[in-house]
């Protein structure tokens, strides 16, 4: 039988259903599997984090553009007011753990006065140009207690060497190697595969292998993101929502590169491979505003409270991590209705997910008919579902249904397809005394972490 033949049928065999990551019992059926690919450290601990916010800023926050052409005079950035320990505070109001700064963008701006360049914060009147923007959000997210990430373009409109080869992979490497080796510990890298035309007219080949070496070297605790991984790998769209089916487990040579196009490609990013090799778990970009960059414009257009709980349940709750872009004004401070958004986002899904109803529940479990039934002390009511797999061992979940005893019986409230780190999934209210929940489709043994379940009534709508 084929692999996806038993991921239609279900038939990979008894599974090993772990209530709170115990197991069971079960086996694997004939034919078996091979061992699935598992996290390592550093990115089970990225999953579990679930919230990085993104830091847009530089030359185009003043001259109002999305994409900057590399002509910008540096002598435009001057945001007198910038406070990094503001914007790490916001992101952690609203719950994240981890803040991302575009460190140079595709105009070749750089935010720390880099030696390689003369285009940067050391050529600007900030700070007297004696400023370094990533030296600021370094200690502000230390002091903090939050991750740092940082982005730089590949693509730089800006340098002459660009497009010239091994000169520009030097150039560009030595201004990685700046980065990661001047601010301490750094969580994340981020890359995205941009790759248009530079001063010269030329186009640039880049050393992939030579740049995952540097961050190997100098960060190796640090995760690299860009559409191909090789530790994160981008979700395929800037709408903030995860695929359905999505898998942690992907074929790394559907995405053979950061920036690769053609058929499949897209498909691959949002719902990545049962059958997958290597451990690559999605990211969800999106932006609180329109645009990347901060626009006076766009001041009235920040998303409601209700569309990023909306955001965070198509993100994370389809097993991905959620990056939402929040950019500072040309103050160097992020707008107020930004800051009250972020504040009650955190808030509401802090209320949402505060009380487990099934936290006090009594776990059994079925291994041969893969099915765990929760008795709850008492008749519940509850409109949304969380699910967990102990992704430590891997993801399996391909197909699942949840039932629940109500007055009338038992029916089913729910159905899916992948579970990973997290699956919510909203339903309509709902009161009942127990809740069933059958694995319908697996591609290995599976270990369930967690199942809780939550009343949001109006304020989780």
């Amino acid at each position: 039988m084929r692999r996806r033949d038993l991921l239609r049928s279900g038939a990979a065999g008894a599974l090993a259903a772990l209530p709170i990551g115990r197991p069971i019992g079960g086996v694997i059926a004939h034919g078996a599997i091979a061992a699935r690919p598992v996290p390592t450290p550093d990115q089970l601990a990225w999953q579990q984090r679930e919230l990085a916010m993104f830091l847009h800023l530089g030359v185009n926050t003043f001259t109002d553009r999305e994409w900057g052409d590399g002509t910008e005079s540096p002598a435009i950035f001057d945001p007198a007011r910038l406070d990094a320990t503001q914007w790490v505070r916001a992101a952690r109001t609203g719950g994240f753990r981890t803040v991302i700064l575009t460190a140079k963008h595709h105009d070749g701006f750089c935010l720390w006065p880099s030696r390689l360049t003369d285009h940067s914060v050391r050529a600007s009147p900030w700070r007297g140009g004696g400023g370094d923007v990533v030296a600021e959000l370094a200690a502000a997210a230390r002091s903090e207690g939050l991750g740092l990430g940082l982005y730089l373009s590949p693509w730089d409109r800006h340098a002459p060497s660009y497009g010239q080869g091994e000169r520009y992979n030097d150039f560009y490497c030595g201004q990685l190697t700046e980065l990661l080796s001047g601010y301490g510990p750094v969580a994340e890298v981020w890359f995205d595969g941009a790759n248009g035309e530079g001063p010269n007219g030329r186009r640039q080949t880049y050393d992939w292998p030579r740049i995952h070496r540097i961050v190997r070297t100098l960060q190796p605790h640090a995760l690299i993101f860009s559409d191909a991984g090789p530790d994160i790998r981008w979700c395929g769209n800037e709408r903030g929502e995860a695929g359905d089916p999505n898998w942690c487990t992907v074929d790394p040579a559907a995405v053979p590169y950061p920036g690769a196009d053609g058929p499949g490609i897209t498909d691959a990013l949002q719902h990545g491979d049962p059958a997958g090799s290597v451990w690559r778990p999605a990211e969800a970009d999106v932006s609180i505003r329109p645009g990347w960059f901060w626009h006076p414009a766009e001041d009235e257009r920040v998303r409601s409270t209700d569309d990023l709980l909306e955001l965070y349940l198509s993100s994370v709750g389809r097993n991905a991590n959620l990056l939402l872009n929040v950019p500072p004004t040309t103050s160097g401070l992020l707008h107020d209705s930004d800051v009250r958004r972020l504040a009650e986002f955190g808030a509401r899904r802090s209320a949402l997910l505060a009380t487990d109803l099934a936290a006090d529940a009594r776990r059994t479990g079925d291994p041969v008919r893969r099915i765990m039934t929760l008795a709850l002390p008492a008749v519940r009511t509850f409109d949304l579902i969380s699910l967990g797999e102990a992704i430590e061992h891997g993801q399996a979940v391909a197909g699942y249904a949840v039932e629940c005893r109500t007055r009338d019986g038992w029916r089913t409230v729910a159905r899916g397809t992948t579970i990973g780190h997290r699956r919510l999934q909203q339903i309509a209210s709902v009161a009942a005394d127990r809740v069933r929940l059958t694995v319908t489709a697996a591609v290995g043994p599976v270990r369930l972490g967690r199942i809780g379940l939550y009343y949001g009534g109006e304020s989780g709508r």
